[in-house]
Parts: C-alpha cells; structure tokens; sequence
C-alpha cells in the first residue's frame, strides 16, 4: 500500500453511548499512526472511564446526539488528518489506513469506507434506507456512491470549513453533501462490517432507522432548497 505523505498521529473520532462490551476490542485492534479519541454521549456504563484506563483519550459531549458526539470530537482532535468510526465493535481499527490512505495520498479529500457486511450484521432495513440516501445524495454531482459509512477520514481543518450544522444522525449525510458542493473528491473504499457487540441505538430497530432517515431527510431538503 503507498502512501503519499506518513503522519506521525492520526486522531480517530470514536462516538461512544453505552459501549462497555465493544470497548476494549476496539480499543485492542489500534496501531500506529492511529490515536483513538472517545467521545462520551452520556453513557451510563462506565465506558469513558474504562475507555481511559486502556490508554484512550476521552473528551465528553454531555449534548446527546451522534452528530454533537462527532462535532466535539472533530473540535477535540490535534492532527491534521482525523478518522471517524463506530466503537460498537462493528469496525474494525485495524482496516483505518484503508480509509486514511486516499487522503494522505492526495487521491480523495473525503474517503469513506464502503460496507461489506457478514451475515446478519447490517439489517435489512437499516441497509435499503442507507443505500437510497447515499445514491440521493450522490446524484447531486453525479458521484456514484453506495454508503454513507460511518468509517471515513478527511482532513481537519478542511471538515471544520465545511460548517456541517447537524448534530444529530443527518450528521454523516451532511458531510458527504457538504462536500460534493464544495467540489471535495470522494473515494469509497471496501470494508469489513461486523455484527455489532449489543443492539444499535439507531440501525438496530425499526424506530431508530426511521429516526435516522428523517434526520437524515431534514438535512437533504434544508441543503437542496440552498442550492
């Protein structure tokens, strides 16, 4: 694999409500250049104190909402280069530099992991919702993409002009049509998508889905009517 330019620190923004079981697992499968960087949403299982005694970085976000969770963290970061993933133990750490390769390189200023998902990991609705969205989203500049994935890298500083507003699950939606708009190069790259440890605050039932394909809608229909 080359890479273009060899950070020395890669911050990696780990949203986290309630991921004691995952924790430890994700946290096992980092290696350099990757530093994780947790973000606490309010959880009630002590998983920012155990993510901290095994070496994380842990910052709190008492605001609830995915998008809160990953602004405060983006805020948080110190590296030029910032990775964003799942700590439910659905991705795996150990796959980041296919994400933060297209960036480093100079191939993609917005690099997002494509899911491919074992048997029974990513369920049936949750899977059709994101496709539609992705493929809407992409016909904005006609940019053929497939996932809204939540494994992704870009650069920091970049991300922060960006001005994304959503702090709850549109956030990811918003980023991606925040950067077709600015003329940003996207690249998706395959990914491993494993059976999460625990159930899905948003994918894992019905209602939550919903939740996060009308956050997601609200965000589309605000960004169309400004364009």
């Amino acid at each position: 694999m080359v890479v273009g330019k060899v950070e020395s620190v890669i911050d990696v923004v780990l949203p986290v409500l309630d991921e004691a079981a995952a924790i430890p697992w994700v946290l096992s499968r980092f290696r350099e250049p990757f530093r994780p960087l947790v973000v606490d949403n309010g959880s009630t299982d002590g998983s920012p104190d155990l993510a901290a005694r095994l070496g994380a970085r842990v910052v709190v976000e008492p605001r609830r909402g995915f998008g809160a969770a990953c602004f405060a963290g983006l805020e948080a970061a110190e590296t030029d280069v910032v990775c964003f993933m799942d700590c439910d133990g659905s991705l795996d750490p150990a796959q980041l530099p296919l994400v933060a390769d297209p960036v480093l390189g100079g191939a993609a200023d917005l690099a997002i992991g494509s899911r491919h998902a074992e048997r029974g990991a990513w369920p049936l609705h949750a899977r059709v919702a994101n496709r539609l969205l992705a493929r809407r989203a992409g016909r904005r500049a006609g940019v053929p993409l497939t996932d809204l994935g939540p494994m992704r890298a870009a650069r920091r500083a970049a991300l922060l002009w960006l001005g994304i507003e959503d702090r709850r699950s549109g956030w990811p939606l918003e980023m991606v049509v925040r950067a077709i708009d600015a003329g940003w190069t996207i690249r998706e790259v395959p990914t491993d998508y494993r059976a999460r440890s625990g159930r899905s605050k948003v994918t894992g039932t019905m209602g939550g889905s919903l939740r996060a394909v009308r956050d997601m809608a609200v965000v589309l229909r605000r960004l169309e009517r400004a364009t």
